[in-house]
């Protein structure tokens, strides 16, 4: 009899005992204490008991009860399940997941509906005083949540007036901006300025230039682009193939040093800082987009992620999800162009009324002195903010501060270990997700090592699958049905999300092909349709998921994802090089993997390292940037003419095994050197600089 079986035969019993008013107790007690004392001592017990019969007889259960506390103890397993000690927090998180989800959907219920921006609105209202944010970069300073309202509105009027009649903005069409972290407070200001006039904003990563930074302006579908001023030199290289679209580019500087390109800066300073009507933004929806963040994924140039209006606001509900309060103070350093750091971050604090330190950059020797001066007590990361902060040499006052919440993805079991053992008792929450996905994990329980917990309530409300994969095609594997396998518990499995109407998938801006690429259909039956997440996962008994890896062309570094593809073509322009392959490479000590290419030179000519690392760091992000070069006379492709990786994945940059020549970027040298066993050794060792 399976499992199944057994269990409804012993819920029929537990019904009849209940229609002939039986006591339901012996089968529970009997179960609890085979369960909590085992076999032994549970059949000592009874034995005990038959003994002293006459004497129990007054209280003694009916046969019929006694018969069905049997039955269920030969039915049911001698221990109990893996995941039962988890069952009073896997209820407590439901209820109160489904709570905020709840009060987020009654918020759009409403008509106008409620957004982000009217909760920030309330906050300047009911908290004018209390400080929203707290900028420590170049002119540090804190904003009370009412001198921030005032200018956001000024920025609105700015926007609505010089832009309306410039460009013919109007509410609702997206704005690209380009913002560095030097000049965050501005650049914010014109977001929430948009947001109240009802439009989407692209927020562009400041580090892309060239073909990409054009790629994502026009794929946004934004006619206008806001620039930082700083970024002058990054702009006025792409400006004319912009012009020949129609984009308008604005610096939001007093003047501007680029023919073509207007200026914001005075208008902004004399703007109006009265308040903004809300039927500006009247027409906004659940499903109207709020922002537009961008990922690599697995094809390439970046793509603009569709983030929702309601999104928004169940992203920013992770904080109180998580036990933050309007009384904490969050330290933020990742960059505002990711969601963690604009929407959990950022707006999170601004939608709960807690304060926000900002960060321009994360420094490992000041994150401490930052969170005491400002009495920080949550902190948002990615995996390798906490690796570096447990690699900093250890300090007496370690233990000294008011962090008590640590809120992220990508915490590797050992640092987790690390940090608690050297700096206290700070609570975890370890998270899973992506931008574009319609589900993510949160390990509330705080298991070390998991990137999330599921159990059988939320996997009814939102239903996923690991299943068998093929590595080189990057694809689900099928059985004969033409179904995908789901794998057992502790077996790696591709992660698979189901698009359900009120876990719905959004994709991306642009063609709906490249949305339709991400998802898989006849996943467990006809016609269900599942999102693609790209990421191999683990799940044990209990339901604790393990992150075990990332399939495709995508891989991840520095916390950020890197197209293959993207770097590829970037570094197929160098005149030298015939053909290249980039594919991640894992290194000791270093979550992620690292960049690396193998290339074939073009006949007759010669490996330039100087000249290659001049053009990669010209049109190539910091993170993105091979740091090791494999020259191969020929680079193996398979059956449907792809470039093979995963050998050369697993090679690595070992010398030891590599007959190829081997050149490693050296920031001092400006240049790509041979790479020798020495550099190879101190690579592992985590003593050369990466």
């Amino acid at each position: 009899m399976g499992g199944r079986q057994q269990l409804a035969g012993l819920l029929l019993l537990l019904f009849m005992l209940w229609v002939l008013e039986q006591p339901l107790w012996p089968a529970a007690l009997a179960l609890a204490l085979r369960w909590l004392l085992g076999d032994p001592t549970c059949c000592i017990l009874l034995g005990l008991a038959v003994l002293v019969r006459p004497w129990l007889s007054p209280w003694m259960p009916h046969w019929v009860s006694l018969a069905v506390a049997a039955i269920a103890l030969m039915l049911l397993p001698p221990r109990p399940p893996p995941g039962l000690r988890w069952l009073p927090s896997d209820i407590s998180y439901v209820l109160k997941a489904t709570y905020l989800n709840l009060r987020v959907r009654r918020r759009f219920n409403r008509q106008p509906p409620d957004t982000f921006v009217d909760s920030f609105e309330r906050q300047a209202q009911v908290h004018p005083g209390h400080v929203s944010l707290v900028w420590t970069g170049p002119g540090a300073c804190s904003i009370t949540f009412s001198e921030l309202d005032a200018r956001v509105c000024q920025a609105a009027w700015t926007l609505k007036d010089h832009l309306g009649s410039s460009t013919g903005l109007i509410a609702g069409e997206p704005v690209a901006l380009l913002v560095l972290a030097s000049h965050t407070i501005p650049g914010l200001s014109l977001w929430l300025g948009l947001a109240k006039l009802g439009c989407p904003v692209a927020w562009i990563n400041p580090q892309i230039r060239g073909l990409p930074l054009v790629h994502s302006v026009l794929a946004s579908g934004a006619k206008v682009l806001l620039v930082d001023p700083d970024l002058q030199e990054n702009l006025e290289e792409v400006l004319p193939k912009l012009q020949a679209e129609n984009v308008h580019c604005f610096y939001f500087s007093p003047s501007s040093p680029t023919p073509g390109v207007g200026a914001l800066g005075a208008a902004l300073d004399t703007a109006s800082s009265k308040p903004v009507p809300a039927d500006l933004r009247a027409k906004i929806t659940r499903k109207s987009p709020a922002v537009y963040i961008y990922t690599s994924g697995t094809t390439g140039l970046p793509k603009p992620a569709i983030v929702t209006h309601e999104k928004v606001l169940q992203i920013s509900q992770m904080l109180p999800l998580c036990g933050v309060t309007p009384d904490d103070v969050v330290y933020v350093v990742l960059p505002l162009h990711h969601t963690m750091g604009l929407i959990l971050g950022l707006l999170g604090c601004l939608e709960l009324g807690a304060t926000c330190v900002l960060v321009p950059k994360f420094s490992a020797s000041s994150f401490w002195s930052d969170c005491r001066q400002h009495g920080v007590t949550v902190i948002l990361y990615v995996g390798e903010v906490l690796r570096y902060l447990c690699n900093v040499p250890q300090q007496p006052d370690d233990k000294i501060h008011s962090v008590r919440l640590a809120i992220g993805n990508g915490l590797r079991a050992n640092v987790w270990k690390t940090l608690q053992q050297r700096f206290g008792p700070i609570r975890i929450w370890e998270a899973y997700g992506s931008t574009e996905g319609n589900a993510g994990f949160i390990n509330y329980p705080g298991h070390c090592g998991a990137v999330g917990k599921t159990n059988c309530f939320l996997r009814m409300l939102a239903p996923f699958e690991l299943v068998q994969f093929d590595t080189e095609a990057a694809e689900p594997v099928r059985d004969k049905q033409g179904f995908c396998i789901p794998v057992k518990p502790g077996k790696a499995g591709l992660l698979l999300t189901k698009v359900l109407r009120h876990n719905p998938f959004l994709g991306y801006r642009g063609p709906k092909e490249q949305s339709e690429r991400k998802l898989v259909r006849h996943v467990r039956q006809e016609g269900d349709i599942y999102y693609n997440t790209g990421d191999v996962l683990i799940m044990d008994q209990e339901g604790f998921l393990y992150f075990q890896d990332r399939l495709g062309d995508t891989f991840r570094w520095k916390g950020e994802n890197v197209s293959t593809r993207e770097v590829e073509g970037v570094l197929n322009l160098v005149d030298f090089l015939q053909e290249v392959n980039v594919y991640g490479v894992p290194v000791p000590g270093c979550e992620g993997k690292i960049g690396m290419a193998a290339v074939k030179l073009a006949p007759g000519r010669t490996f330039n390292g100087q000249e290659l690392y001049q053009h990669a760091r010209a049109w190539l992000p910091t993170y993105a940037t091979p740091h090791f070069i494999r020259i191969q006379d020929t680079l193996d492709i398979t059956s449907t003419f792809k470039l093979k990786k995963s050998q050369l994945a697993q090679e690595g940059f070992n010398v030891g095994i590599i007959g190829d020549p081997l050149f490693i970027l050296d920031n001092q040298a400006q240049a790509f050197r041979p790479l020798t066993a020495d550099m190879f050794r101190a690579v592992c060792e985590g003593t050369w600089k990466l």
